[in-house]
């Protein structure tokens, strides 16, 4: 039964800690909170830079919605299975456990224990169907109330080993009105306001999440209606990245030295990490061949929707490419993930699309693979043409190979994806520019999927 949850800071009538009379300055709560949420976003090495605003963070929501939807499908036929491995719900939460660091570990709550007979959606049918009904329910609703509703369902169920680990199904459900949940972040929210927060408690949880959007109500104007956001900032607060602001007024000096001996150590972090610039330059630098390569077959070529306006050597990737989709290609099935494809090229005289590029730098592949699908099903041509391509460093061909052999990736073989690894892509572009012919030579450098 849910119990009556924690108060939450802003809930009780009381200040916040550091406010009011303990006063201002930099022994002020408010304003040392304020200080070290414009440094942490300035940081080229925090969550905010390294994961908030990444562009392929935006691009996941609708793939992950999308797999959850085939999760419930399953469970409500019958057919989902009794394992995890292999699973419609091991392809999504392997997708989201690659969002970067803050997701980092996402796949453990998932995963079955053995001995411990956790998290039991298994081997029980009941408890499956009701954790069905929980995503089902709040991919329907949207309202705050209506979720809650659906997580006290849950909770008197008393499933073993399905606590608020959930949770991060649900922000890709409803980013603004539940926040992401892991270790670190309950360990930065603690931190942060002085809380007692428990990690498997979904009251616990329910306290901390109100607690975050009083949090996020006062520092909205530094954050995000996205509670991604404050979720990255608690995540380095609790992975010690970023220090917790003194809360009874005291402190302001050691707090600053701690601030600044903080982002000293940010700058020092390793690539697997922080994710450096590089990384993104390699996307951008992919992206901008293809680019260039397309326009010099004589396509018409359209760059992601949310990437046009990123530089790669000083220009934007969108620069002399389709401002807008074709009507006919807005107007059909998938239109909004369509357009997030990294790359496609459109044919110079009819308003189809020939070719589609899903450049997989270090990410995963889901995503990439449920945007095709989106093309594919809304418009043959590049599925006759077998003009689907996913490009990767030459290094993940062993991992893509693997994911797609999985269960849930089965009828992948019928859209005749092809594998165009960097290496050859970087030897022969310039020569398939010169001499080369519609797709024939892209496709004599691509190896068959899977």
């Amino acid at each position: 039964m849910l119990e009556a949850p924690l108060a939450a800071p802003g809930k009780s009538g009381d200040a916040w800690p550091g406010t009011g009379a303990q006063g201002n300055g930099m022994g002020d709560f408010d304003g040392a909170a304020r200080d070290l949420i414009r440094r942490w976003k300035d940081d080229p090495a925090a969550a905010y830079q390294t994961w908030f605003l990444w562009s392929e963070r935006v691009k996941n929501f609708r793939s992950i919605r999308r797999g959850l939807e085939v999760v419930v499908a399953e469970i409500e036929a019958g057919s989902f299975g009794n394992a995890y491995r292999g699973s419609s719900l091991e392809t999504v939460v392997h997708s989201i456990a690659e969002q970067r660091q803050i997701f980092r570990g996402a796949d453990h709550a998932f995963l079955w224990k053995p001995k411990l007979r956790i998290p039991d959606i298994y081997e029980n049918p009941a408890n499956q169907r009701a954790f069905g009904r929980l995503i089902d329910g709040c991919a329907c609703c949207s309202t705050e109330g209506e979720i809650i509703r659906h997580i006290e369902d849950i909770d008197r169920c008393c499933i073993k080993g399905l606590g608020p680990a959930v949770a991060n199904l649900l922000y890709f459900l409803h980013p603004t009105l539940v926040p992401p949940f892991n270790t670190r972040i309950v360990e930065g929210y603690n931190r942060l306001t002085g809380a007692q927060v428990r990690l498997g408690s979904w009251p616990h949880f329910l306290a901390m999440r109100q607690g975050i959007l009083d949090l996020n109500a006062r520092y909205r104007d530094l954050l995000s209606n996205d509670l991604g956001a404050i979720g990255a900032l608690l995540f380095d607060i609790g992975a010690g990245r970023y220090p917790a602001p003194p809360r009874d007024g005291t402190g302001a000096a050691a707090f600053a030295d701690r601030l600044r001996a903080a982002r000293a150590a940010a700058a020092d972090l390793t690539p697997a990490e922080a994710r450096s610039e590089k990384d993104e330059a390699s996307h951008s630098e992919v992206q901008s061949w293809l680019r260039d390569l397309g326009t010099a077959l004589g396509y018409r070529v359209w760059i992601a929707a949310n990437d046009r306006g990123r530089l790669h050597n000083g220009r934007p990737l969108g620069e002399g490419c389709l401002e807008v989709l074709p009507p006919v290609l807005m107007a059909a099935p998938g239109a909004d993930m369509v357009r997030l494809i990294d790359v496609l090229w459109l044919s110079p005289d009819a308003d189809r699309v020939t070719a589609a590029f899903e450049v997989e730098h270090s990410t995963s592949i889901y995503s990439g693979i449920v945007r095709m699908l989106d093309l594919a099903l809304g418009h043959a041509d590049p599925h006759a043409e077998g003009g689907l391509f996913l490009v990767a460093p030459d290094a993940r061909e062993a991992e893509v190979r693997a994911q797609l052999a999985r269960p849930a990736f089965a009828r992948i073989a019928d859209l005749k994806i092809g594998w165009l690894p960097y290496g050859e892509l970087a030897r022969h572009r310039e020569a398939i520019s010169r001499f080369g012919e519609g797709l024939k030579a892209i496709r004599a450098i691509a190896r068959p999927l899977p």
